[in-house]
């Protein structure tokens, strides 16, 4: 790790009750798929226990091979207003951790694996 970090400052105060409004969810990510046309976006199709879906994440710059990433679990916020990406719908957002920091991001991840769709928070 570098020494030459500088953490940002802390977003400003939230409620309990605004945290109690985000819904993340613990998926495994079956694939990675290209999207035609795009430089960076991919189409994950992740498993939350009773169902699947679509979200799309831009991989493609980050990681020399997005399609590592199958088979893993990680974290998703699943209650993001569904939105249109390169023609393909997003129905949630993949959280990592390091890339709003400028740095080789990583998947935010259970310390075990634990049941699709178990919810974090």
């Amino acid at each position: 790790m570098s020494d030459e970090f500088k953490a940002t400052p802390v977003k400003p105060v939230i409620t309990m009750a605004e945290v109690e409004l985000i819904d993340i969810r613990v998926g495994t990510i079956v694939s990675v798929e290209e999207i035609s046309g795009s430089e960076n976006l991919v189409r994950l199709v992740v498993d939350f226990g009773d169902h699947r879906r679509n979200i799309i994440a831009g991989l493609k710059q980050e990681r020399a091979n997005p399609r590592a990433i199958e088979g893993k679990q990680a974290l998703f916020l699943v209650n993001l207003k569904p939105r249109k990406m390169m023609g393909e719908l997003s129905e949630g957002m993949l959280f990592d951790v390091g890339y709003a920091d400028g740095i080789q991001p990583v998947l935010a991840v259970p310390e075990n694996s634990v049941p699709n769709g178990t919810r974090a928070g």
